[in-house]
């Protein structure tokens, strides 16, 4: 595939149309940039978008963002909808391994200029406070019982424990809790696994920054999400660790055993999928909600220490939740579809009209981005749309945005990062984290880390632009600018 075989819609929308394979369903549309969209041609994900509009069900477009790239089975970066009515499917490889992975932002009072004598202690503090690394447990362990109430009701649990205040849930996607979860269609190897990972890090991309606002975009929207320039503020991004991972895998596995029972023959077993409404997809939609839930009580608790770790330090007023957006994961949500009425009262011709449909909204590395006034979001916030967080590559620029009402086009998402441009592999072996610390400590930026190979793998050079990145979202209508923060420190896995 090259530049040629796509339609340009406008300068940062291209369509591959139904007709370029002829098992596509709906046409498979690219949000990028002319540049962005170079990198896109280099490694297999549009020919995995592709495979997304085969699905059984899927519904108007398969989607992929501008930080798109390859990715099991479902591109990173990709959104699609199945209607369930229509035997639409759901599909663990289109979730992703770690399920709810996702971002959160604490806000202060304070400026740069306030706290910059103590910003080191803060981020030493940071990193012996949470536990990070492959596979590093050091949190709460918790017996099974315990367990099953996290998984059941996600931060909400973690709060009524005394790890964090009530406000965190209303700032929270879904009140930090998928309702529906069912911890006993999670195996026990999962809750084995995530048994002492509630309250930390993990590795790869995960991180813990301490921020500032550099700029402000729209005044009026940084006034109502209490931000200001030069304010202090910490990013929090990590998923459900090894529990979400045990997850995925077990009903990857469940799927592609029992695929040939429902009749579904896919281009790429890495998409193994069922319909919806079957028992085995009621129980991945179960057992992933458990999955989401513990990301979100992790993000809580991790949330409780980093508020600890400032009062020790700064002996300053607390950290307020901005918002917890997640960026992995499937959810029925309601949107207007056209349909077609075929009555001939009169001999009138057919009509087309718009209804109301719950569809099954798959985001695997793609951040909901819901419009002012949408009844899923809290009060104070409905006026402006949803708070959409964007995080940059280590040492970069990271974003906030709102939801508008044109980025219903997308199913109302957005980007969820800047996006590799580099694999792991190839950015170990051409960089040294050495160098990547000189060259961000020379910018004024601690870096905390246990693993030189895990600053080169998640080094600035391995990501796309993530300011190119954002900008493309903004011009496209499917979320606004409103903040531009800069990391002063970073704290990583290993």
């Amino acid at each position: 595939m090259n530049q040629n075989d796509l339609k340009k819609i406008n300068d940062n929308l291209w369509e591959i149309p139904k007709s370029f394979r002829s098992d596509m369903h709906v046409p498979a549309r690219i949000y990028a940039s002319d540049k962005l969209l170079q990198n896109i041609f280099k490694d297999k994900s549009l020919a995995q978008l592709i495979n997304l509009t085969t699905l059984q069900g899927i519904v108007d477009y398969g989607i992929v963002m501008p930080d798109v790239h390859e990715g099991y089975g479902a591109p990173i970066g990709g959104i699609f909808a199945t209607d369930p009515s229509q035997n639409g499917i759901i599909s663990p490889g289109a979730v992703g391994y770690d399920i709810n992975c996702g971002v959160r932002l604490l806000i202060s009072n304070f400026t740069f200029k306030d706290i910059k004598d103590y910003l080191d202690d803060f981020a030493n503090q940071l990193q012996i406070m949470i536990p990070s690394g492959l596979g590093k447990g050091g949190g709460q362990k918790l017996t099974p019982e315990e367990l099953d109430g996290f998984l059941q009701s996600g931060a909400k649990e973690a709060v009524s424990q005394g790890y964090g205040e009530s406000g965190d849930l209303e700032n929270c996607e879904a009140g930090g809790r998928l309702e529906w979860a069912n911890p006993k269609k999670v195996s026990s190897l999962a809750k084995k696994r995530g048994s002492d990972q509630l309250g930390t890090l993990g590795s790869g991309n995960h991180f813990l920054e301490v921020q500032k606002v550099e700029k402000i975009f729209n005044k009026k929207a940084a006034k109502a999400f209490g931000l200001f320039e030069n304010q202090v503020v910490v990013m929090i991004h990590t998923g459900s660790r090894g529990l979400g991972h045990q997850i995925a895998t077990d009903y990857i596995r469940i799927m592609i055993d029992v695929m040939p029972k429902y009749k579904i023959y896919l281009p790429d077993r890495e998409l193994a999928c069922v319909p919806f409404e079957s028992k085995e997809g009621q129980d991945y939609f179960v057992a992933m909600a458990c999955g989401a839930n513990f990301a979100w009580a992790n993000r809580q608790m991790i949330t409780h220490h980093v508020r600890t770790a400032w009062a020790e330090i700064f002996d300053l007023n607390k950290l307020d939740l901005l918002y917890d957006v997640a960026h992995n994961v499937a959810k029925l949500e309601d949107y207007s579809l056209q349909t077609t009425d075929n009555s001939k009262k009169n001999n009138a011709i057919d009509r087309s009209r718009l209804s109301v449909t719950k569809l099954i909204v798959h985001r695997k590395g793609a951040t909901r981005a819901f419009p002012p006034n949408h009844p899923e979001l809290p009060k104070k916030y409905r006026p402006t749309g949803q708070p959409v967080i964007i995080p940059g590559s280590m040492g970069t620029a990271s974003y906030i945005l709102h939801g508008v009402e044109t980025g219903k086009e997308s199913f109302y998402s957005a980007a969820h990062g800047a996006g590799r441009v580099m694999s792991r592999h190839q950015a170990v072996k051409s960089l040294r984290g050495k160098d990547i610390i000189k060259n961000m400590e020379e910018r004024g930026i601690i870096v905390k880390t246990y693993s030189m190979r895990g600053v080169a793998e998640e080094a600035p050079q391995a990501y796309k632009n993530v300011d190119e990145v954002v900008e493309t979202i903004h011009q496209s209508g499917l979320a606004k600018k409103v903040a531009r923060l800069v990391p002063l420190a970073v704290i990583k896995g290993e």
